[in-house]
Order: C-alpha cells, then sequence, then structure tokens
C-alpha cells in the first residue's frame, strides 16, 4: 500500500515543544495518520495516499490549542514500506497505572509479574492512540478505576485502541460502547476487546459524536479523551448519553483550559466532582445535577 510522507515543521516556546509534538500525532491521527517519527523540528507522520485529505488535515490543525505556535507541513510520496509492521515491532513497555493496572503489548514483559495487579490490559496498539504513554490515558484510567463500575454501562467517546472502555469492562462493567471518526482505530479496539476476552461486551462503532446521538440507550459513565475543542462541542451529546446520577470524565486537554470545561459542563446541568493532574495535562470527573 502506498504511503504519503509529512514533513511537519513546529515553530514554538521550547518549553512547549514535547507537548505540541503529542497533540499534533493526536490530531493528525485523526485525519488518518497512523504513524509518526520526532524530528528535530517537528514531527514525520506517514498516511496512506487513499484516505489522505489534505482539507481534513487542515481542519484538524485548527484544533491546536497552543499560542505562539505554527505548525506547516509538506507532502511527498514516501519510500515503500510496512510501516505497521515496523511500529508493531516495537511495542511499548508495561504501563503501571495507580498500583491497580498495568497495561502492556504482550511481548515487552521487562519482568513485570502481570498477576501483581488487579487489572491487566493487552494493547495491541496497531498505531491507535491510547496504549497508556500518554499522560491523558493514565489520568483518565486511574479516575476510571477508582469508580465502582460493577454492572454499569460505559460509553468511550473517541475510542482509539479501547483502552478505556476494556478496563472498564474488567474492572466489572457490564457494556461498553466506543466510537471513533478512525477505522482503523475502531478496528482496532475491536481486536483489543478480543485478545482481553471482553469482546462479547464490548462494541467499536465508526463515526464521531452523530454516533452517540444515535444510540437508543443511556450510559452511567461517559469518557472522552479528546482535545478541548471537540470536547467543548460535543458536551451536549455527551450529557444527552447520561442516566440520571451518572458520571462524566474529561481528559486531552491542559490545566489552563479547565476551567472554560467546567463553565460549559455547568451549562448542561453537570456539577464538578474531582480534578486531577499530570504535569500540564488534566482531567475532569462530572456528576449529573
Amino acid at each position: 500500500m502506498k504511503y504519503y510522507e509529512v514533513n511537519f515543521s513546529i515553530s514554538c516556546p521550547e518549553s512547549l515543544f514535547g507537548d505540541v509534538c503529542d497533540v499534533l500525532s493526536a490530531l493528525a491521527g485523526e485525519a488518518g495518520f497512523e504513524t509518526f517519527e520526532e524530528t528535530p523540528t517537528g514531527l514525520k507522520g506517514y498516511v496512506q495516499q487513499s484516505v489522505f485529505d489534505d482539507n481534513v488535515l487542515k481542519g484538524q490543525l485548527a484544533f491546536m490549542p497552543f499560542d505562539d505556535t505554527t505548525v506547516n507541513y509538506t507532502v511527498a510520496e514516501a519510500a515503500d514500506k510496512d510501516w505497521n509492521e515496523q511500529w508493531e515491532q516495537e511495542g511499548f513497555a508495561p504501563i503501571v497505572v495507580g498500583d491497580r493496572c498495568v497495561v502492556h503489548d504482550g511481548r515487552h514483559l521487562d519482568g513485570v509479574c502481570l498477576s501483581h495487579y488487579g487489572i491487566a490490559i493487552e494493547i495491541d496498539a496497531h498505531l491507535a492512540f491510547g496504549t497508556g504513554t500518554h499522560e491523558t490515558t493514565r489520568l483518565m484510567l486511574d479516575a476510571l478505576l477508582s469508580l465502582p463500575l460493577q454492572g454499569l454501562r460505559v460509553l468511550d467517546c473517541g475510542c482509539g485502541t479501547g483502552i478505556l472502555g476494556i478496563a472498564a469492562l474488567k474492572a466489572g462493567a457490564a457494556q461498553a460502547v466506543g466510537y471513533d471518526i478512525d477505522e482503523w482505530s475502531a478496528d482496532n479496539a475491536r481486536h483489543n476487546a478480543i485478545i482481553n476476552g471482553v469482546d462479547n461486551q464490548y462494541t467499536a462503532l465508526l463515526g464521531d459524536a452523530r454516533v452517540a446521538e444515535s444510540l437508543n440507550e443511556q450510559f452511567h459513565v461517559v469518557l472522552a479523551n479528546i482535545n478541548r475543542n471537540i470536547l467543548l462541542s460535543d458536551l451536549p451529546v455527551f450529557r444527552s448519553r447520561m442516566l440520571p446520577g451518572g458520571r462524566l470524565l474529561l481528559s486531552g486537554f491542559y490545566l489552563s483550559d479547565a476551567p472554560q470545561l467546567v463553565e460549559t459542563a455547568r451549562q448542561q446541568g453537570l456539577s464538578l466532582q474531582a480534578q486531577s493532574a499530570d504535569g500540564e495535562w488534566a482531567c475532569l470527573q462530572f456528576v449529573t445535577l
């Protein structure tokens, strides 16, 4: 299959470079990009030629949440290479979340005893976002696993690898539904549900918030680890899918963005219950009023 190599050049304060790279990879991932390599000036991203849409990429980059930051890019045809195979061979080291959960790729266990943890999640990431390596995923896992989940229904908005829904099921939830605008991610979430033995309780759907709007059921817990602008836009949909007394967990944004999200949630009839942070990244937990 043919790929484009897109060279992203980032201009930003030096202290923000790593964070801008993280957000850029997430935004470009929503535009179909499958893998990235860091460069001295930014990132190289790789996307199948058949799915690349320059207008979609520009639209995603408009959500970049940093001031004094610009991202330019050039597009060239990539040399033939199995990018999926290269990434999958690299994998990731096990990630421990709050001493309750370990996330691993099934291969690079580095002496970790999986039975030591209450929940072990195997993620065959296949280039989708959500292995636990990013601060926001860890924040969401920690907040989610602090909730009583036994018998509950969970909705994961922008599910990526499916890690959050799978974690909820392993913690006792009865059902998890995830959706993602990236077909690759939706397929990967289904795959990960199978290898974790929860595929009979997990449903992965392709689409954006309109998928959630079309669902007939409501949920005890709604999860969304997406960038700030999409969260602000989709909060009314999230609220509509929540049962009375339901909980909403949000991440994917910076601490400086939290007040705006709290106020928008309040306008939707949601009350802030908890807030946590990892560096500059934040996680908010709300309940219905």
